[in-house]
This record gives structure tokens, C-alpha cells and sequence, in this order.
């Protein structure tokens, strides 16, 4: 038996790691404003220099930029962590609950599927005593003393069994422990993100105050969201798991009684490989999630790659009408010959 961990409460701590880390940000909060009044100061006197040097009208509206950044700042935790977290709560409760649906359906018909392989076992008489000690007892008491070859037969085949029986749930425990044990390192590296975002938030939001850094604040706001979004696209990703075995055992349920001297070594083999998967697959949330939120600029960059893509293709393009009519001139001159 493996150690058992429970890892339910792991993840508990980690939200009150979270809780406990955030009055952190207001000792950033005095740093991040004496950076933000700096750059509000040269934000404000450069437009309004410009404008009048241009002898244009003062736009008044823009002004209020650093003002508002400066406002988010002093209350950093309540306007922006907690709307943000406000808003992204229902999808994680929301992800949650779809998980534990599941995971409820699969143990459910997983005690099914025992009950069933033990029942029709226990039905065979050339298996009943592999899984049921008091028929083991019954059968070697009714072998005579001439039988004793068979009763030796019958210890080695039932230890045999005990033994693939203690290996199949090993392999399984085991599996299923690094399966747990995959979703604890996204949840702990995404509680990590998310405190250093929360911390240094106020420094990114001041810095988004100069002119050049504007797309700070954006960028910010969209890493955050996408670490925040680990957790649900986790759940969703242990929801479709566990459906799958669902299905698996659904069918195996089937298989059992319909007819009760069904192989189930296959479906075993192919619970192993989903575990395997799941495994592995947990490394690719980070990803999945980056696909679900993005800021702005990634389009300016494709426009600028379709730009220089059209570009190429004009000059390709000339090149070939230059070279083919350069063909058809000489092939002109050579049949006036």
C-alpha cells in the first residue's frame, strides 16, 4: 500500500497560502505611487506642452489616465485582485463542481464493477477459490490425502492471483498518486505565479504610467487571468478523464453481465495507458490556458507579417513578369529574324 496522501487538503492550503500572501501588496503600494506620481508628472506636462506649442486645445480626458492607474494603486487589493477574483471565482466553482460529479460517478460504478467480477468469480467454481477464503477451505477439506498434488496446485494458483491482484492495485495507486501528484504541481507553480503577479502588481500598473510601457498594464492584467485559468482548464481536463473512465467502466459493467467470463485485462491495460496520459497531459495546461485569454499586440505583429508576406509576393511576382517578358521580347526578335 502507498502512503496515502491527502491531497485535497494540500490544495486547501495552498488557497490559504494565497489569503495569507496578499496584505503583501500594500507594502509595495508606497513604492509603486512615488513611481507612478513620477511618470504622471511627465505624462501630464508632455501633453499639455504639446498641445500648447501646437496651440491646440488641452483634451482633458486622457489626462485622467495616470490619475485612475494612481487610484488602483492605493487600492490595489479590493479594486483590482478582488474584481478580478470576483469574476473568475464562478468558473473555477463552476469546473469544480462538473469534477466532483464525475469522480462521484466513477467510484460509484468502479464498486459496481468489483461487485460484479467478485460475483461471477465467485459463481465459477474453478475460480471461487481465489477470491473467497472460506470456498478455498471448503475445497482443500474435500481433497483426499491422494490429492495432494492438486491442493499444492491450488496454494500456488491462489498466491499467484494474490500477487497479480497486489500488483494491478500498485500500479494502480501508484499511477493514480502521480496523477494527483501532477495536478499539486500546477495548482502549487500557478499559486506561486499568481502571488508574485499579486505582489508586484502595483509596480506594473505604476510603470504602465510612462509613456512607452502603456501596454504593461494590459499585459499584466492578461498573464494574470491565464495563471488564474490554470485551475478550471485542470478540472476540465481531470472531468474529461474521468469520464473516459466512466465509459470504460460502463462498458466493462456491461461486459460482466452479459457474460461473466469476460477477460477485463484489456481494460485494465487500457486504464493504465489513460492514467499515463493524464499524467502527462497536466503539463499542457499551461498552454491550453494561454489560448483562452490574449492581449493586445499579437495582432499588430501578424498584420506586420502579412505585410511583409504581401510585400514579398509583389516583388516575386514582378521579378517573374520582368524575367517572362523579357523571354517573350527576345523570343519576338528571334521569329522577325
Amino acid at each position: 500500500m502507498l502512503c496515502a496522501i491527502d491531497f485535497d487538503n494540500l490544495h486547501t492550503v495552498l488557497r490559504s497560502l494565497y489569503d495569507e500572501m496578499m496584505p503583501l501588496c500594500s507594502d509595495m503600494a508606497g513604492v509603486a505611487q512615488a513611481i507612478a506620481g513620477l511618470g504622471a508628472l511627465f505624462y501630464v506636462a508632455y501633453r499639455i506642452w504639446r498641445s500648447l506649442a501646437a496651440a491646440e486645445p488641452i483634451d482633458v480626458f486622457p489626462l485622467l489616465r495616470p490619475f485612475a492607474i494612481g487610484l488602483c494603486i492605493m487600492f490595489f487589493p479590493t479594486i483590482v485582485l478582488g474584481t478580478i477574483n470576483s469574476i473568475m471565482s464562478p468558473i473555477v466553482q463552476g469546473t469544480a463542481g462538473m469534477l466532483e460529479g464525475q469522480t462521484l460517478d466513477m467510484q460509484h460504478y468502479r464498486e459496481e464493477k468489483d461487485r460484479l467480477e467478485h460475483e461471477a468469480m465467485m459463481n465459477d467454481p474453478s475460480t471461487a477459490y481465489l477470491v473467497d477464503d472460506a470456498e478455498f477451505d471448503r475445497q482443500i477439506d474435500e481433497l483426499g490425502v491422494t490429492e495432494i498434488g492438486t491442493a499444492a496446485g491450488m496454494y500456488i494458483e491462489r498466491g499467484m492471483y494474490k500477487v497479480k491482484k497486489a500488483i494491478q492495485n500498485f500500479f494502480r495507486e501508484l499511477l493514480e498518486m502521480l496523477f494527483q501528484a501532477a495536478s499539486l504541481t500546477i495548482d502549487t507553480i500557478r499559486t506561486f505565479f499568481l502571488i508574485v503577479l499579486a505582489i508586484l502588481g502595483p509596480i506594473a500598473f505604476a510603470i504602465s504610467v510612462w509613456d512607452g510601457f502603456q501596454s504593461t498594464l494590459t499585459q499584466w492584467i492578461c498573464r494574470y487571468v491565464q495563471v488564474y485559468l490554470w485551475l478550471p482548464v485542470a478540472d476540465l481536463f481531470s472531468t474529461i478523464l474521468a469520464k473516459i473512465q466512466v465509459l470504460m467502466l460502463q462498458n466493462d459493467i456491461s461486459e460482466l453481465t452479459n457474460n461473466p467470463n469476460v477477460n477485463l485485462d484489456s481494460s485494465n491495460t487500457c486504464y493504465t495507458i489513460f492514467m499515463i496520459i493524464g499524467i502527462i497531459g497536466y503539463f499542457t495546461i499551461p498552454t491550453v490556458a494561454s489560448w483562452i485569454i490574449q492581449s493586445g499586440g499579437m495582432g499588430a505583429y501578424t498584420k506586420h507579417v502579412n505585410s511583409m508576406g504581401m510585400q514579398g509576393g509583389s516583388a516575386i511576382g514582378g521579378i517573374a513578369g520582368s524575367a517572362t517578358g523579357n523571354v517573350a521580347g527576345r523570343a519576338g526578335k528571334l521569329l522577325k529574324k
